[in-house]
């Protein structure tokens, strides 16, 4: 049997471990230090590799960039009395937007990648392990020494739903242009980079700049009403915007009273630059672009335990689906599809008590959801 070039035994050993280092590779190889650089160079000019870690082609991951943090959940035992104590039960778990969606992408069997911001102390180093553990790369976070990891903290009804929450995010202002100028190669090699509006609007900006530059789609995800102000006007770059009502409402600057005025806007924000827009209405389900005019998706009945995570676990399944699209993310793969795929890893959320379902495994969302979902498109 013919014995395979240099070169091709060189990428055979890359694939089976994007880590090895070039001396491995010489010393395995017979080979020079020199030789093994050049053979790496024409590998890279041939896109077979993508430099450095020599990300492979087919291995390229689904970024997630934002905010990573301990959350907190108070639910009540009873009713809700505002103005005096309430006896309850506590939870605490791994949360952030972007981390959740990043677990539930690693969950689902994607290659998935994080760059957070964290405090070198107890809660950001569980907060890495544990992400890490879940098999995200987490090479590209920022670990800052004397400051806090992030906090949120969410009281629940006895019905599992929000009441108020109480987030501490200052710490993903550091998540600024130039820290993520350090990481431009990693950014660039992605196939698809998730941002959540916890970043700085400076960094939103870049990232969208990034996107028109490298032709890495960008989807981001709104996470509040007051973070709206973070998104720039222009929005050129922008594959996919994932909102709520009242955050469109917040963007277009007048209030939603209808399904008619929430596509209205929709279409106003494409104008803006994005390629379409996904709005999420709870237990009403969501409205959606499409080539054929502003679509309606009805959610599936469910038995709420805790809402807690159910918006990322959505956005996390849009993404996966768009990453997975047999059309490719760059090129609209279905995002009708996408949209079901989502309110059913959603659905799979809230009848869960974890943020992230820890029954969630590789090729779940691969089999259609034996719910039925009504869709129609908006008159």
């Amino acid at each position: 049997m013919t014995e395979l070039p240099k070169k091709e035994q060189l990428y055979e050993l890359i694939r089976a471990n994007p880590f090895i280092s070039q001396q491995d590779l010489a010393t395995q190889l017979g080979l020079s230090r020199s030789a093994v650089a050049n053979y790496i160079a024409t590998l890279v000019r041939e896109r077979r590799i993508l430099g450095r870690a020599y990300v492979l082609p087919d291995q390229r991951p689904i970024l997630c960039i934002g905010a990573s943090n301990l959350d907190r959940k108070l639910r009540t035992l009873d009713r809700l009395v505002l103005g005096t104590s309430n006896p309850a039960s506590q939870d605490e778990s791994f949360g952030g937007v972007a981390r959740n969606i990043a677990e539930n992408l690693a969950r689902l069997g994607a290659p998935t990648a994080l760059i957070t911001a964290v405090g070198n102390d107890a809660s950001g180093r569980a907060l890495l392990a544990h992400a890490e553990d879940a098999g995200i790369d987490t090479r590209g976070a920022l670990r800052l020494d004397g400051v806090a990891s992030g906090a949120y903290t969410a009281v629940l009804d006895q019905d599992g739903e929000m009441v108020v929450a109480l987030a501490d995010m200052a710490l993903n202002d550091r998540l600024n242009p130039a820290f993520l100028a350090t990481r431009q190669q990693q950014r660039a090699s992605a196939a698809l980079v998730v941002a959540d509006l916890n970043l700085p609007r400076d960094s939103i900006a870049a990232l969208l700049d990034d996107s028109v530059r490298d032709g890495v789609p960008l989807v981001l995800v709104a996470v509040s009403e007051p973070k709206m102000a973070r998104l720039p006007h222009n929005l050129l770059g922008l594959r996919l915007l994932i909102l709520n009502e009242g955050e469109l409402a917040v963007r277009v600057g007048r209030e939603l009273d209808s399904d008619a005025a929430i596509g209205a806007a929709c279409v106003e924000v494409q104008r803006q630059g994005a390629q379409d827009v996904v709005v999420t209405r709870g237990a009403r389900g969501v409205m959606y672009t499409s080539p054929t005019g502003v679509m309606r998706l009805d959610a599936p009945s469910v038995d709420v335990v805790d809402v807690t995570g159910a918006g990322d676990a959505f956005a996390a399944a849009v993404a996966w689906s768009l990453h997975s699209g047999s059309e490719g993310a760059s090129e609209g793969a279905d995002l009708g599809l996408a949209c079901r795929r989502g309110l059913q890893l959603s659905a799979l959320t809230i009848e869960c008590e974890q943020t992230v379902c820890p029954a969630l495994e590789p090729g779940q969302l691969d089999v259609p959801s034996a719910i039925p979902l009504n869709e129609s498109v908006l008159d």
